[in-house]
């Protein structure tokens, strides 16, 4: 395996982004990188595609500041982490791996004690089946704009709004990923008047020099399985066999412009045990990148989860 390191000079002065990088190394010679501040009970924060930690940067603040402890990991593929260059070496079932021994070096590194996750696209089909296969380790979770695929056929058409995104996301020559999370032209749904200041971009970009950089973002749309016979299908089917008998506390809050997702809400709310009788909320004015719409009340779901499973 070909593996990218991204230098480090591209993350310097990023604006809202004092952390000090942290890493563990995992797996087949894979360097990690997390952001872990504050102290308190630990907040796990995960991030999808095509984003990283610093989508979180808006929340950080306002968790620390609440007396938790934020750990916030970027992906292998994504932001200050170790980038395989061939887009094989991308899958479903190696990502859950790799998010598993991610956790548990962070873990050995500094005892994270219960977590509370909160996750969204891809750091929940990823962190909803780490909960699934851990429960032990979880004190709650809230889920937004994600979930884990049936791992069957759901009869998907070309105009679906993922189906859409997925063809973008193969098509966008270069791939920008600050494009993707604001600009006219991505599909994935934002707000009336959401722009990005030239620095975010800057920051949203900064993981990917250029093109060999960017298999994770290019792969990561077609590892979601969307029909019974997909290479991810199984696995999304033995983790639904353990969603469906997980009682951790999972509630979840969904942005009411992301049609990409909204589904799936009724699907975890209605599905898994420990998401009865928690409270299922639909965030106003927020698309899919709610982080970035909304962030103070994804804050504000973590503490209420925090306090009712105190």
């Amino acid at each position: 395996m070909e593996i990218l390191r991204t230098p480090d000079e591209r993350f310097e002065g990023l604006v809202d982004w004092p952390y000090e990088p942290r890493y563990v190394n995992i797996g087949e010679e894979l360097r990690v990188h997390y952001v872990d501040e504050g102290t308190g009970p630990t907040v796990l924060l995960l991030h999808g595609e095509p984003t990283w930690g610093y989508l979180y940067r808006k929340m950080i603040p306002g968790l620390i500041d609440s007396g938790c402890r934020v750990v916030v990991p970027d992906l292998v593929g994504f932001g200050r982490s170790d980038k395989p260059s061939m887009r094989d070496d991308y899958t479903y079932g190696r990502h859950l791996r790799w998010l598993s021994q991610t956790i548990s070096e962070i873990n050995a590194a500094s005892e994270l004690g219960s977590i509370t996750l909160f996750c969204q696209d891809w750091g929940g089909l990823l962190g909803l089946c780490h909960v699934a296969q851990h429960p032990e380790m979880y004190r709650g979770v809230t889920a937004s704009n994600t979930g884990v695929p049936l791992g069957r056929d759901i009869g998907m058409t070309d105009e679906n709004p993922f189906a859409v995104w997925r063809q973008f996301s193969q098509d966008m020559d270069p791939f920008v990923a600050s494009a993707c999370v604001a600009s006219e032209v991505s599909p994935l749904p934002s707000i009336p008047g959401f722009q990005l200041s030239e620095e975010e971009k800057r920051a949203y970009d900064a993981p990917f020099v250029d093109e060999t950089y960017v298999a994770g973002p290019r792969q990561f749309p077609l590892l979601v399985p969307t029909s019974g016979v997909h290479p991810g299908a199984h696995l999304c089917r033995e983790i639904w066999s353990l969603l469906a008998d997980c009682h951790v506390p999972l509630t979840t809050a969904f942005g009411d412009r992301d049609p990409v997702t909204g589904p799936l809400q009724g699907l975890l709310s209605s599905s898994v045990p420990g998401a009865a009788d928690q409270p299922h909320v639909i965030v106003e004015n927020a698309g899919h990148f709610i982080q970035e719409h909304q962030p103070h009340r994804c804050v504000d779901t973590i503490l209420e989860l925090l306090d009712r499973t105190a």
